[in-house]
């Protein structure tokens, strides 16, 4: 399997990032990128030295293959693929949102419904099944970029005068030529390829923007532009442990003539098919379940903090504090009992074990009010601690300050570094620009709000329900009395 320096190695393969106007050389040297690089390298390496973590599938070669890739055919490779998603996910404390199990998770539903590519042409479906196994089989690292640039959200496709989302500008016998821009591009500095397809509604007369493909990150043409990077410029990383290690930054892919070849196209100018990928797979299902994994991860994480600070205070046993701790759990206790339902109640397709959709979608419907909500117990928990912490590890040995900072910044429990690295940890978590980051990321993980809302609806199955309203409705009738059994 994949090693962390193999992969490490991979990136430098003269990809174009650009950062404040210049483009990177190299990735894994710069200081945006230098260190969640590292940090997703460790995720292949913990994958390669965990044989839990590995798996034989016939269908996929004869060598072992990380589990989070799985299309598992028992309970128990369903229970074992969940078990190894929460490992990397634990690694990265939830806050790696594109580790390569959740495009890496879409993959293996689009192998199972690898029929509905068929749709344009077997070869299409072959093509899905055959990156498929090179995604599992090479322990690739994918991310996707599924939305056309923010302008005018009234139109789409070629409702815009100059359309600005990538579309199809010329086919050829061994490919097709892109050109546009799509977002949101999250780890594609650090990944191997980029997952392109649309999941806007296109109209009739769009065909030339309804295209499904995969392209490597590095392919000539592909431009990534990069957010403000939030590890550049930090003092230390123990001054900022998250920002410096786990920003994967988003980036706008702008495609200018790149080139694809058929064998990566898995939907050509096919609209039907294009909104079939999605909504007629298991697409949101293993995507989805990756990622309420990974935030179930995320909020044990974060509880933990919470209960770190309010224990370097000293106010565990006060009785608003129990309050909020106990509501904090509370929603993490549901968001991973959800993970667990959702294993547990798993339905059978064509062999494989999918986990069931209701409970998946319903944390997801709720996950924009469940995030905010603990990070504003966690703010209320904190008070001023985290806002009042030195400037830096520089006043931790300066002969100036050292003396000053030992003795006001210890806690009740706790000497001043112990109790300022945590509180540093904290504001990293809670109020740096990172924390923003994953503040509105978590809010619009899947799409706006109300859309998850709507599809919790829309999947939620109201059978069982209405059959027990319906059977209570037919255990009386006017003439009933309360006598009669």
């Amino acid at each position: 399997m994949r090693r962390g320096t193999d992969y490490l190695s991979s990136l430098n393969d003269g990809r174009k990032v650009m950062v404040d106007g210049e483009a990177i050389e190299n990735v894994t040297d710069h200081p945006a990128f230098a260190g969640v690089a590292r940090s997703a390298a460790r995720l292949f390496d913990a994958a390669d030295d965990d044989p839990e973590m590995q798996h034989i599938d016939p269908r996929l070669g004869p060598d072992p293959v990380n589990r989070v890739y799985a299309l598992p055919l028992t309970q128990e490779g369903l229970a074992g693929r969940r078990k190894s998603i929460a490992k990397w996910a634990e690694l990265t404390h939830g806050f790696l949102g594109r580790t390569p199990d959740h495009v890496g998770g879409i993959f293996a539903a689009y192998d199972l419904g690898a029929d509905v590519f068929a749709r344009g042409g077997q070869g299409y479906a072959d093509n899905v099944r055959r990156f498929r196994k090179r995604i599992a089989n090479e322990s690739l690292y994918l991310t996707y970029t599924i939305i056309p640039p923010q302008d005018d959200r009234s139109k789409i496709g070629n409702e815009h005068a100059e359309p600005k989302q990538v579309h199809v500008v010329e086919e050829r016998d061994d490919g097709i030529v892109l050109r546009g821009a799509q977002m949101l591009g999250t780890s594609a500095a650090i990944a191997d390829y980029v997952y392109m397809t649309c999941l806007l509604p296109l109209n009739p007369g769009d065909e030339d923007f309804a295209i499904s493909c995969v392209v490597p990150c590095g392919a000539p043409g592909l431009r990534w532009y990069s957010r403000t990077p939030y590890a550049v410029g930090k003092p230390s990383v123990w001054d900022y442990p998250l920002s410096t290690r786990l920003d994967e930054t988003d980036s706008l892919a702008v495609l200018d003539n790149v080139f694809v070849p058929w064998e990566d196209v898995f939907v050509y100018r096919d609209i039907d098919i294009l909104r079939a990928q999605t909504s007629e797979t298991e697409f949101r299902t293993y995507g989805n379940s990756q990622a309420q994994i990974r935030l179930a991860a995320k909020l044990k994480f974060l509880i933990g903090l919470a209960y770190r600070m309010v224990e370097s205070n000293n106010v565990v046993h006060l009785p608003g504090v129990q309050e909020k701790l106990g509501e904090i759990a509370a929603l993490a206790a549901m968001v991973e009992g959800m993970v667990h339902a959702a294993e547990a109640n798993a339905i059978v397709i064509d062999g494989a074990y999918v986990p069931a959709a209701r409970f998946i979608h319903a944390p997801m419907a709720l996950q924009a009010d469940t995030y905010p909500r603990v990070l504003n117990i966690i703010r209320d928990l904190a008070g001023a601690g985290m806002i009042q912490t030195p400037s830096s590890v520089h006043d931790f040995t300066s002969l100036e300050t050292a003396d000053d900072v030992a003795r006001y910044y210890s806690g009740a429990n706790s000497d001043a570094v112990d109790r300022v690295k945590l509180f540093k940890l904290a504001w990293d978590a809670i109020g740096s620009e990172l924390a923003g980051r994953h503040h509105q990321y978590e809010i619009f993980y899947s799409g706006p709000p109300f859309a998850m809302k709507m599809l919790n609806a829309q999947k939620y199955g109201y059978e069982e329900a209405t059959a027990l309203v319906d059977g209570f409705l037919d255990t009386y009738d006017m003439d009933t009395t309360v006598m009669d059994r």
